[in-house]
């Protein structure tokens, strides 16, 4: 705190008027600081707002992602479930058709086997047949 000298009227005008002008200068200087602090936490108050905008644009756009991801992978469950089973189907089918194949080749093969046999039986007839033939031709021959 400043003193001020006497005077006969009261204190040292000048000195008070000097005191007064540097009260005067160093409350403007607050004023106008506190005015730009006012400003700038206005500023800082709208970027903050700006900000948290963004972030909960940046959530609400990670929460769709994230959905989509969920629904990407599902999406590829049901048609990696829907795949499999198609190719269980189709193997199925496969073998089935296979051992229907099979059975019939097995029923073919059988069917040669019992015309082999036939086959064999009568060619062992007809066999016989021209042997008693050429026996008979011989015992022909004899006669004459």
């Amino acid at each position: 705190m400043e003193k001020f000298n006497y005077e006969t009227n009261g204190y040292n005008r000048e000195e008070v008027n000097n005191f007064v002008q540097e009260v005067i200068k160093e409350t403007e200087g607050i004023v106008s600081k506190c005015a730009s602090q006012k400003e700038e936490i206005k500023k800082l108050k709208e970027q903050l707002s700006h900000y948290a905008n963004l972030e909960d644009t940046m959530k609400k756009a990670l929460l769709n992602a994230e959905k989509a991801g969920d629904n990407v992978k599902r999406l590829a469950r049901e048609e990696a479930d829907l795949i499999i089973s198609d190719a269980k189907n189709n193997a199925s089918r496969i073998v089935n058709e296979a051992l229907l194949k099979a059975e019939k080749t097995e029923q073919e093969a059988d069917l040669l086997n019992k015309n082999i046999k036939i086959f064999k039986r009568k060619l062992k007839i007809i066999v016989e047949q021209q042997e008693a033939i050429v026996d008979e031709i011989e015992t022909l021959e004899l006669v004459e």
